[in-house]
């Protein structure tokens, strides 16, 4: 017992030196010419640089347990990647985008995290096999056999645990597809207009009813949750943002261009499948057709959009590029297992909030003398 309420009180305070290093880093967000201050004032960054250094450091050693450190870094790393993306906020949200410290920040935690990432699995094929590869990984991750946390998902995650599952999933799903537009600049050809075709799909043609965030807000409204971008990003997990993250890393990079490719038909062969687990618990749970139109709009189109990625861009690509070709299923296989492992980190989050007993207050004792 006392070993267990040490382990809370470390906890608790690993947790606390890392949320003020992440307040140390917001406050520089705000600061007007944030590199000109750095340079001139360096003790402004000397506690937040000291908490960095230590996390990387430690984060990516093969002995250290770290799921709080990963989450510093992929909080912070995020918030860099966020300013790529416009939010409709305050102007003045954006005045430090261009940073070269942040920049500096960003380049620190990626040349440090992507090789530990890369690190996690074999890799894939030679060349000369990439369009088997990809047919047989399509075929097989577009109806696979239902996995434990898919169960879950359909036959016994309660409303504390769906509730759970749409705050995390809100963080991508409000601004869904951005990454996408980073990739369609340049010239134009038929693997150019495919992708284009995709993110119009994406965006609801123009129209904002249609666009498929919309259909997300819906499904939090219904349940009286915020639906306002970012509103629930203290709940999300190190692994969903290390997805989020790695989006943004492939997209910005034009020689990760297959990777980001192989990324992009992973999620849009197997969206299908997951969704169908959340629609099924939607429909358990008694959501009404329009709170579960997100899950079903994406079961529907995503069957289309996966033999889009697959026929019309990959192995178009693959023909292409041949020399780079497993590139594609090297950008396949990695979002496969950081999707994999966010969705584990999802269903212990859903299942914790469902084990959340409500604890009604105790009644008052009865009055001497009079009964119960």
């Amino acid at each position: 017992m006392e070993t267990s309420i040490n382990e809370n009180a470390r906890e608790a305070h690993v947790s606390k030196y890392f949320s003020k290093a992440e307040e140390q880093f917001e406050s520089l967000l705000q600061l007007d010419e944030l590199d000109r201050e750095a340079e001139l004032r360096p003790p402004i960054v000397q506690d937040f640089e000291r908490v960095l250094n230590f996390a990387l450091d430690c984060a990516y050693a093969e002995t250290v347990s770290a799921d709080r450190i990963h989450l510093f870094l992929q909080r912070v790393l995020y918030r860099i990647n966020r300013l790529k993306l416009f939010w409709y906020d305050d102007l003045d949200s954006y005045k430090n985008e261009r940073s070269e410290y942040l920049r500096s920040i960003r380049n620190r935690i990626e040349s440090a995290w992507e090789p530990w990432e890369l690190s996690q699995f074999e890799m894939p094929c030679s060349d000369a096999y990439v369009v088997t590869a990809l047919r047989a990984r399509a075929e097989a991750d577009v109806s696979p056999p239902i996995s434990t946390d898919g169960k879950y998902f359909r036959d016994e995650v309660g409303v504390n645990g769906y509730r759970k599952l749409l705050e995390i999933a809100s963080l991508d799903g409000l601004v869904e597809a951005s990454q996408l537009s980073r990739t369609l600049g340049g010239v134009g050809n038929e693997i150019h207009s495919m992708m284009t075709r995709l993110l119009v799909e994406e965006y609801g043609g123009g129209r904002l009813s249609r666009k498929h965030s919309s259909y997300f807000t819906v499904m939090l409204e219904e349940l009286g949750m915020k639906s306002q971008p970012e509103a629930y990003f203290d709940v999300v997990p190190w692994q969903v943002l290390a997805a989020i993250n790695h989006s943004f890393l492939l997209s910005e990079r034009k020689r990760s261009y297959l990777r980001y490719v192989g990324e992009l038909l992973y999620t849009e062969i197997s969206v299908p499948a997951a969704f169908d687990n959340y629609r099924l618990a939607a429909e358990r749970l008694g959501m009404s057709s329009e709170a579960r139109g997100y899950w079903e709009l994406h079961i529907r189109e995503d069957e289309r959009h996966g033999r889009w990625m697959l026929n019309d861009v990959a192995l178009p690509l693959a023909a292409k590029y041949p020399n780079h070709a497993s590139e594609i299923v090297l950008g396949y296989d990695q979002q496969k297992f950081m999707s994999e492992r966010a969705g584990k980190a999802v269903t212990l989050a859903a299942k914790a909030a469902d084990s959340e007993q409500l604890v009604l207050p105790a009644p008052a004792p009865a009055a001497i003398g009079v009964a119960a």
